[in-house]
């Protein structure tokens, strides 16, 4: 029987690499990670992070090909750009960015006052959410020239897919169970929170050719977040084989659970011991 969660996903085609990864490079610091549908503005893309420091011998690049009519989708793709980089750090970037004045330096002096503010960050970028009806950007887009909002570095509860920076040893990823090319952003934050990780925007700024577009599939890819996202954090009981634990985002609620739970989870044990579990 098909989930019925799955019926309306988009397909996602296996990954095609262009440039995959090497295993004869050691001692790699930055992976970039791009999904391709037009090589023309992927060349671009690469030529301006290379002339920007971003090259050889420490730098990879893997670029997921994305040209023909089966294509993979972001949470897939970048998943399996995550899996294979070797980089200190994964940038995953659209590939109509250019950057502008700053460059790699600017890029590990703002990761390193980062790792200074909260050792716990595991991601980085350019946009992203506050709170309801406040954001933190620092880019050039359609939308406007040289825009800052919010003192940054910002902490954010979700991130814009033009480009941010995955910190590898935090080891987080994408939710496999959504799909498309949308709101993968936010949740590889959310993922990472679960975790106990942090995001930020960061003040380095390039220009994002795109101000991007809401189409159906955008819609559609909101639907599937928004219910994958409130199932992950409803409120629910986890019994464990030594407590029986009460988790929701309400004291109250955590609270008369502790007060429900303890004479259950005494019940649960004497059973254990009747049955010799």
């Amino acid at each position: 029987m098909r989930d019925r969660h799955s019926a309306s996903a988009p397909r996602c085609a296996p990954v095609r690499w262009l440039d995959g990864p090497c295993e004869e490079s050691p001692g790699v610091s930055f992976s970039i990670a791009t999904l391709v549908t037009d090589p023309a503005a992927h060349a671009e893309m690469r030529a301006s992070f290379e002339a920007h420091g971003f090259a050889d011998p420490d730098c990879e690049y893997l670029s997921i090909d994305n040209t023909g009519p089966e294509q993979t989708c972001a949470y897939k793709g970048l998943n399996a750009a995550l899996a294979a980089a070797r980089g200190t750090y994964v940038i995953l970037c659209h590939q109509d960015v250019r950057l502008l004045a700053d460059d790699r330096s600017t890029l590990e002096a703002r990761l390193s006052e980062l790792s200074v503010l909260d050792p716990n960050w595991a991601l980085a970028g350019n946009a992203g959410g506050i709170a309801p009806g406040r954001l933190a950007i620092r880019i050039t887009d359609p939308h406007g020239a040289d825009q800052r909002t919010a003192e940054l570095p910002a902490r954010v509860v979700s991130l814009d897919e033009n480009f941010f920076v995955v910190r590898r040893a935090a080891r987080a990823g994408f939710s496999v169970d959504l799909s498309g090319f949308h709101f993968y952003g936010a949740d590889i934050c959310l993922n990472a929170a679960q975790a106990g990780y942090s995001a930020y925007v960061i003040d380095f700024h390039l220009a994002h050719l795109s101000g991007g577009t809401k189409s159906e599939s955008f819609y559609e890819a909101e639907a599937a977040f928004r219910a994958k996202w409130s199932r992950a954090l409803s409120p629910r009981w986890i019994q464990t084989t030594c407590a029986l634990v009460r988790l929701s985002g309400d004291p109250i609620g955590n609270f008369a659970g502790r007060l429900a739970g303890q004479p259950f989870a005494a019940i649960v044990r004497r059973l254990s011991r009747t049955r010799g579990i």
